[in-house]
């Protein structure tokens, strides 16, 4: 016997009924069964109240779970970008200088001479690319020394999570 769901329900002899396998649909093959008072017995039609705030309470115990977890997630990720930054503009500057035979005076220098392409990158933490805090010394190059970036920083004060400051990097 095929088992279909309401809209086949006149095809079938009105003295076979068979109970609908589906918990989610209300099967009707020939005759309904009924109450003690014979009205045609009917599924609920909704969720009841308690059982949405059941749920609700669920969805928001897992929420408050994962929420320090994502922001532990954000700052790795923004740590991560600033360690890179950090290494590519120290390394772009040593190799400005045994190029040039001159360490280069700011970081404009290492942009204008080609070797940052997309520009000075942004510091995640500050979210600008002006903030950099270089330090200058003098470069022993061959015959001459001369002031010059030796390295960079970040320009946050804010704390890493293995809490030392970001500018000390």
């Amino acid at each position: 016997m095929k088992f279909d769901c309401a809209s086949e329900r006149d095809l079938l002899s009105p003295s076979s009924f068979v109970p609908c396998p589906s918990p989610f649909f209300h099967c009707r093959f020939g005759k309904e069964p009924r109450t003690k008072d014979q009205r045609p017995r009917t599924l609920p039609a909704g969720f009841t109240l308690l059982e949405l705030m059941i749920v609700i309470t669920l969805i928001l115990i897992l929420a408050a779970m994962a929420a320090p977890t994502y922001h532990v997630a954000i700052v790795r990720a923004r740590e991560a970008v600033l360690r890179d930054d950090l290494y590519t503009l120290r390394k772009l500057i040593d190799q400005y200088t045994i190029d040039k035979q001159k360490a280069p005076q700011a970081l404009d220098d290492l942009v204008e001479a080609g070797y940052l392409r997309g520009g000075i990158p942004t510091d995640p933490f500050t979210g600008r690319n002006d903030t950099w805090k270089t330090d200058t010394e003098d470069v022993p190059l061959s015959d001459q020394a001369g002031p010059g970036l030796v390295d960079v920083h970040s320009g946050s004060e804010e704390a890493s999570l293995d809490g030392t400051p970001y500018s000390s990097w």
